[in-house]
């Protein structure tokens, strides 16, 4: 059976709900029947006009604030490209036919962005529910001042909640400030061959336990890392801090990883909320062209030969940092790579789904790198996470070094 043709237009112009929609410079370029029929204007005195020329303040009321709070509004949904419930607003309408005439009206607005496909603001509906009538009928209903005092009360919700944004927005700073210090590897900018990439989880501050490490060794040896604490937010970035720094000295006096991580396993110990994280280290030996490896918890590495066969470094994994076990000192591994394989170091938010096996993120992961293993190391970081479909964050933290040899 073919499913037959929806015609958008047709639906929109027939959508119960006053919408207008608005291009990013917020020049109207369509408002729906019922929008209409609530303002009383046609089409064509509204299409193609700046929306605060089609509705400007009242004129004659020196507290009339419609035009800012609907200005503020559509400025945070371009910048944020999320939408924008606003309070109830009153802002009133120039009556139709009479421009000098307005009439009391209040609104109930919400401000939805529509994304392209390079994922900017490509339009804006702007719905909005007249409230004029219920506003009005209180006070005839034996409820004197009530619709003052509904009218005050959006107005006070409207004031509390930009001042959470901008309280929001100052942590949000104070949170990228702290995690971009604790995030440097001064020894990365002297890789070109090396990209990274950090994407805290949706919704979050920004900041996140996962990490990263990249530090020269003597001998033209270096290590990377990348670890995993459980949690997101300012306190396990903090852990993750402390961690990273540990390992990071560690590894410069101990330069086999299994031991390195040892030290950092009886380090967790000593705090709660280190507990549990895991860790993958390797140390790349140009010399030699060997990598030893060794995997806390964490999953296994990628090695990506020059025609696409991919392996997993899976020979060196012990439980998480400060787990204890009766097995010794942690165990590393060593497997020899040829110039142009690529390795591939992450986190789990890289492949793991709700309610899928993680044999499927990784058999996902390693089909990715195999088939685009010829890429630069910068084009295959941003290509693993368009692949996995995590380009704009998903629902954990995503720590991801990709490292051609």
């Amino acid at each position: 059976m073919s499913t037959p043709r929806v015609d958008y237009r047709a639906l929109f112009a027939a959508t119960p709900t006053p919408c207008l929609v608005l291009a990013p410079d917020l020049v109207i370029v369509e408002a729906n029947d019922a929008y209409l029929e609530v303002t009383g204007r046609t089409r064509d005195e509204l299409v193609g006009r700046y929306v605060f020329e089609a509705h400007p303040d009242n004129p004659s009321d020196a507290s009339a604030n419609g035009v800012r709070n609907l200005a503020a509004s559509l400025d945070r949904v371009l910048s944020s490209k999320e939408p924008d419930t606003m309070a109830v607003q009153r802002y009133d309408l120039a009556v139709a036919g009479r421009p000098e005439a307005f009439e009391t009206r209040w609104w109930s607005p919400v401000n939805t962005p529509v994304l392209g496909p390079d994922g900017e603001v490509r339009w804006i509906i702007h719905r909005v529910e007249d409230l004029t009538e219920f506003m009005q009928s209180r006070p005839l209903r034996g409820e004197p001042g009530l619709e003052a005092e509904l009218f005050t009360r959006a107005q006070d919700l409207q004031v509390l909640n930009e001042e959470l944004r901008g309280a929001h927005a100052w942590e949000r700073r104070t949170a990228l400030t702290l995690q971009d210090a604790m995030l440097h590897s001064p020894d990365l900018a002297g890789h070109p061959e090396i990209a990274v990439r950090y994407m805290p989880a949706t919704r979050s501050l920004n900041v996140c336990g996962d990490w990263y490490d990249v530090v020269d060794l003597a001998d033209e040896k270096f290590t990377i890392a990348v670890g995993d604490v459980v949690g997101h937010g300012l306190e396990a970035a903090a852990v993750m801090g402390m961690l990273r720094s540990a390992l990071s000295a560690a590894v410069r006096a101990i330069p086999e990883p299994g031991k390195a991580m040892d030290v950092l396993s009886g380090y967790a110990r000593t705090f709660e909320g280190a507990l549990a994280t895991t860790a993958a280290k390797a140390v790349v030996d140009r010399r030699s062209r060997r990598i030893t490896y060794t995997c806390a918890g964490h999953l296994p590495p990628v090695l990506v030969s020059t025609d696409g066969s991919a392996v997993l470094l899976d020979q060196a994994t012990d439980p998480p940092l400060g787990v204890l076990t009766d097995q010794g000192p942690r165990p590393q591994a060593t497997v020899p790579f040829t110039p142009g394989d690529t390795l591939v170091l992450y986190t789990d938010g890289l492949v793991e789904r709700r309610g899928e096996s993680i044999d499927t993120g990784l058999r996902r992961l390693t089909d990715a790198v195999s088939e685009h293993a010829r890429m630069g190391p910068d084009d295959l970081a941003d290509t693993l996470l368009a692949r996995l479909g995590v380009a704009d964050g998903g629902t954990d933290d995503i720590a991801l070094i990709v490292v051609r040899l």
